[in-house]
């Protein structure tokens, strides 16, 4: 009985040893946001890419659901169209790679839509599907995936932004971390946490 209670024991705790170890690897968020410093009252919104050709673009949509969410968590109703809503959130992301360990500075970037957003921290923009290209003979360099996540609210009426907020991320090409729409759902949270936050301080989210 003893020998078994302290196999349980040891299984217990390796588990809790592997959850902590896994969170303690979880990529960190930078987060910075803007607003007018006055209350923002919640209402319905819909979600609009900046880029308005994505509009059907199924890959945009799973994004848009993602910041939906996001948006209902923190008391705002989801509009079924945008004709129907006095606030628009409009949303970007853009995805980019860069050799492991490098700094921000040279990335290459795929902004959705073919980077209408000019590319992100100066990376060349290519179009969704574009390849990459690695010299032939070279070891393929270990690469970060780098997602960034972009929201503007915005009242239809006037145009006026209201609030907006830029999230951004990094994390290891090829594991569960980078995955698009694992990445977007992490940095859409940490985004919005605390909402609306204080303006124009970036923060670090683990």
């Amino acid at each position: 009985m003893k020998i078994a209670k302290l196999l349980s024991t040891a299984l217990l705790m390796g588990t809790a040893l592997a959850i902590a170890g896994c969170a303690a690897q979880m990529p960190e968020a930078r987060v910075t946001r803007f607003h007018l410093g006055q209350p923002i009252a919640p209402g319905a919104v819909a979600v609009e890419p900046r880029d308005p050709s994505l509009s059907k673009d199924l890959e945009f949509q799973s994004y848009a659901r993602i910041v939906q969410g996001e948006l209902a968590r923190v008391g705002f109703g989801i509009a079924p169209d945008l004709a129907k809503s006095e606030l628009v959130a409009v949303t970007e992301v853009q995805r980019s790679w860069r050799p492991s360990g490098q700094a921000r500075g040279s990335s290459i970037s795929i902004g959705l839509g073919g980077g209408g957003g000019g590319g992100w921290h100066g990376g060349t923009s290519v179009g969704l599907g574009g390849a990459v290209s690695f010299p032939i003979g070279k070891p393929r360099e270990r690469m970060d995936a780098l997602t960034m996540l972009s929201v503007q609210l915005k009242r239809r009426s006037e145009g006026t932004v209201i609030w907006e907020g830029r999230a951004e991320t990094a994390a290891r090409d090829g594991t569960p971390a980078a995955a698009p729409e694992a990445a977007v759902a992490r940095l859409a949270a940490a985004l919005f946490k605390d909402f609306p936050g204080r303006s124009g301080e970036t923060i670090t989210v683990k």
